[in-house]
């Protein structure tokens, strides 16, 4: 059993961190932000087909550019198209070269570290002026928990894995703690500045501005976070903001219109999608076994079991407190949509919610999406009893007292698919064994 512990300990964070969605944008967007706030960054334009990147890259006023695929993932230029294509970055010197791999680009998927083997549909490309950088840096603005406030965060060795950096060496990662209210003095930006290595007062007094707009930024649009990199002092003596990274509070749409209208739903999982129109938490996993929880709490502790007993969730999908029969008909959907979920279990824990809904929807759901598939139900607390039975009187097999060699063969026997329990590790058993 233990060897699966740290599986269910990963599936766990796994799932708590998509509990706060964080909206982000394109690059091309993130530029075009930047400079609404006096950040530079090198000129970019973003072209839509093959054809506006030839017009594009035309009309340019400079040869030497770069061709950025607009998918929402890192690691685009060690990634690679499901055309063939390699990379998802790339140097050209003419409007053709523009075109050709514009075309190659839009409309294929890139598949990088991030994306999975899926990929991610390409929509756009950016072109952007080619700088030398002489200097690459980091700079990043976001919630730290250890200091339960904002941060900036900055080293001198920008253009890598940040994360690399602060492994190998800690002491070349600068915090500086920023107060909300206040936001970041000139005298404290100068300060990081100078500890980054920037030598005169003009560069200084440059490099100390981008700091606090950055800020400027993170506050007034609700940002989580904001991550250049690089942030470069190029051969020229300029400084720009080369690659920049964005995350919104999600809940922070209703003030931020501008912002939100920007997103772009091609990059996200369908699924995801779908259940947030039904205001269902729902989060794609890679296993075979359906999950239908109330309460995040409860459904990660619901994953945690299930890998304990040798099974692999297919998602995390909380249905909230206030959830009614058809809501739960819409989580069914949403679930028997993903062709590798061999089982379902729903585990749910009535205080708000009622038992009786989940009943009621589970039935509804079975009769009218004409399910295939096993589904483990166990229901407690609020109108437990009724909604047992609901679930008895409609004749779906219960197996409340059965054991588990008991219930397999009454499954078998019946060719009914439902079955129910009132222990969770026997209910969690008997879906991980139903799904294999």
């Amino acid at each position: 059993m233990f060897r699966y512990i740290g599986k269910a300990s990963s599936l766990a964070r796994a799932a708590s961190a998509g509990q706060r969605r964080l909206l982000s944008i394109h690059e091309y967007q993130s530029m075009k932000l930047l400079n609404s706030y006096g950040i530079p960054t090198p000129k970019s334009v973003p072209a839509h087909s093959a054809q506006e990147a030839f017009e594009v890259a035309k009309n340019f006023g400079k040869d030497e550019l770069v061709i950025k695929a607009q998918v929402l993932a890192g690691g685009r230029g060690k990634g690679h198209f499901d055309t063939g294509l390699q990379g998802g970055v790339h140097m050209v010197s003419s409007a053709e070269q523009a075109k050709d791999f514009a075309s190659k680009m839009i409309g294929s998927k890139l598949i990088t570290k991030q994306t999975g083997a899926g990929g991610r549909i390409c929509n756009a490309v950016m072109l952007a002026e080619r700088r030398q950088p002489a200097h690459e840096y980091y700079v990043a603005v976001l919630n730290d928990r250890t200091t339960q406030g904002v941060v900036l965060v900055a080293s001198a060795q920008g253009g890598m894995n940040i994360e690399e950096v602060a492994a190998k060496d800690p002491s070349a990662i600068i915090t500086t703690p920023i107060d909300f209210e206040k936001g970041l003095s000139k005298s404290e930006a100068v300060e990081v500045a100078k500890k980054l290595g920037f030598s005169s007062e003009q560069t200084q007094n440059e490099a100390a501005d981008i700091f606090i707009n950055l800020y400027r930024i993170f506050k007034e649009k609700d940002a989580t976070q904001i991550e250049i990199n690089p942030m470069a002092l190029t051969t020229d003596g300029a400084r720009f903001s080369m690659d920049a990274k964005f995350g919104f509070d999600d809940n922070a749409d209703f003030r931020q219109k501008d912002v939100f209208a920007l997103r772009d739903i091609s990059q996200e999982e369908p699924s995801e999608v779908e259940a947030q129109k039904a205001n269902l938490n729902f989060i794609k996993l890679d296993g075979n076994i359906g999950c239908l929880v109330n309460g995040a709490g409860l459904a990660m502790a619901t994953m945690d079991v299930l890998s304990l007993h040798g099974g692999n969730p297919a998602n995390f999908l909380d249905v909230g407190g206030g959830a009614t029969p058809e809501t739960v008909k819409k989580a069914f959907e949403i679930l028997l949509a993903d062709p590798k979920v061999k089982s379902i279990f729903i585990n749910i824990f009535g205080g708000i919610m009622r038992c009786d809904y989940i009943a009621e929807g589970v039935i509804k759901a079975t009769k009218e999406l004409d399910l295939k598939i096993p589904l483990v139900v166990r229901l407690k607390g609020t109108k437990e009893a009724e909604a047992k039975q609901y679930v008895f009187s409609k004749s779906v097999l219960t197996g409340f007292s059965a054991n588990l060699e008991d219930v397999s063969r009454m499954i078998k026997e019946s060719g009914l698919k439902i079955i129910a329990f009132d222990g969770l590790d026997e209910a969690a058993e008997q879906a991980v064994s139903l799904a294999t």
